[in-house]
């Protein structure tokens, strides 16, 4: 009975990770139809007894601005390009922040997630917080590193992150806060999508409070410092002083 159970357990991991691979393989050529926080916000609206909202119109990276890019890498992951999925540096400055923060009446802490953990998360999970749930992060962040490229992984990030109440996606937060196309954002209105990411329920691009303006103006700041573009052939300037 004992070897039956480990039997199906080891032939179920085995299955589930392969099939983990094959789905990672096809969405590097297909894009991802729907997400499971896609579904988990609808069903939210429902039970809410609100009408289920859910824009999202995908497009490919050629079609979405270089300004775009640039403002996600320069708020959320400035070593997007050369880091492997996993910034230990970002992590190590973060939890030395976070340190600080114990004991504060109001602790502002900091994360340290890439572009790439958080594609992985919003592509392949449910949002929680939990050990397995950051575990399943970690796995499916090394699979799309290792069979997508970073404009895949671009890509995938801008078309099914979430950017507002039922808006998903760089194309549909276009329309729905500036009436254009996402291949048409100047650096300003990228920049001030960029700035209400971390809290897209909360805060609005096309119409910013105090601290979203600000925000939007750091990251445009940043932006002129990696010159204006993202050039996804750019070199680490860590290499550059070997």
């Amino acid at each position: 009975m004992l070897k039956k159970i480990w039997t199906f357990i080891w032939k179920t991991v085995l299955y589930c990770f392969i099939f983990s691979i094959v789905v990672v393989i096809v969405y590097r050529f297909v894009p991802v139809p729907v997400t499971m926080l896609m579904v988990q916000r609808c069903v939210e609206q429902k039970m809410d007894g609100r009408e289920m909202k859910l824009q999202k119109e995908w497009v490919p990276l050629s079609k979405i601005s270089n300004n775009l890019q640039l403002a996600v890498v320069a708020s959320e992951d400035q070593n997007f390009l050369w880091h492997h999925g996993f910034d230990f540096g970002a992590i190590e400055k973060a939890v030395k922040y976070n340190e600080k923060q114990e004991g504060k009446k109001h602790p502002r802490l900091r994360g340290a997630s890439t572009i790439s953990q958080q594609c992985a998360k919003n592509t392949f999970l449910f949002p929680s917080r939990n050990f397995i749930r950051k575990g399943l992060e970690v796995y499916f962040t090394a699979l799309i590193e290792l069979f997508w490229n970073k404009q895949r992984i671009m890509e995938v990030y801008l078309n099914v992150i979430e950017m507002g109440k039922g808006i998903y996606g760089a194309e549909a937060a276009s329309q729905f806060y500036f009436h254009k196309h996402a291949k048409d954002l100047n650096p300003s209105e990228a920049a001030l999508i960029a700035a209400i990411l971390p809290d897209p329920l909360k805060w609005s691009a096309s119409n910013p409070g105090p601290y979203v303006a600000a925000r939007g103006a750091a990251i445009q700041t940043q932006m002129r410092m990696f010159g204006g573009r993202l050039d996804y052939d750019m070199k680490d300037p860590e290499e550059n002083k070997k």
